[in-house]
């Protein structure tokens, strides 16, 4: 991201190209290679002033989104965990917004400057260094939880691992890198809470 403008006739946010190849496009091995280094792009991403910020995609934003999508009954179920693909979505969202006090709670202590689609398509690598390039589809980049950003992630790369022991481990490394004790509960909420938002 180079700038952000607004005026009268709207908004625009510049950004450069990001040259490298989407880290859902490289090897197993490669990724391997890689997660530290995503984890310090993250880090870094996260670490930026949220006063420098001038985007907001917080929980009650999000929220709100995803009551709209869900009363349209918009939701691309395919987006959803298998184990809740046949279940109403008004009911997966009402589970949600019984946790959503405590939710706010946390997103208050811990607000930071979030990708918002942050998943391995969305992360460009440079393929003979395999460091960060930079990162792709900034459209709903914002002040939120952190765990909003790494749900997505940890969530996304688990569909690389060969085994339950493989995706432990490297969430253990991201997390162990990163410099974060993740919190599983609130990993869980904001995975259930993005496929609601999309629609």
């Amino acid at each position: 991201m180079l700038d952000w403008q607004s005026g009268d006739g709207g908004a625009c946010l510049v950004t450069s190209a990001v040259c490298g190849v989407p880290a859902d496009q490289v090897s197993a091995a490669d990724l391997h290679v890689a997660w530290e280094r995503i984890a310090d792009a993250v880090r870094r991403l996260h670490e930026v002033p949220v006063s420098q910020c001038p985007f907001r995609r917080g929980l009650e934003a999000m929220v709100g989104v995803a009551r709209d999508v869900v009363s349209r009954d918009a939701v691309n179920r395919e987006f959803l965990p298998v184990d809740q693909q046949q279940t109403s979505t008004v009911e997966l969202l009402d589970r949600l917004a019984r946790q959503v006090p405590r939710r706010r709670e946390q997103e208050a202590a811990d607000t930071v400057v979030c990708h918002g689609d942050l998943c391995l398509p969305n992360i460009v690598l440079d393929p003979q260094t395999l460091d960060v390039s930079g990162f792709v589809d900034l459209g709903r980049l914002g002040l939120a939880d952190r765990h909003a950003d790494l749900a997505l992630l940890l969530a996304n790369a688990r569909e690389t691992r060969v085994d339950e022991g493989q995706a432990r481990a490297a969430d253990m490394a991201f997390a162990e890198r990163y410099g974060i004790a993740l919190d599983h509960d609130r990993l869980r909420f904001y995975l259930g809470l993005d496929p609601l938002t999309w629609g």
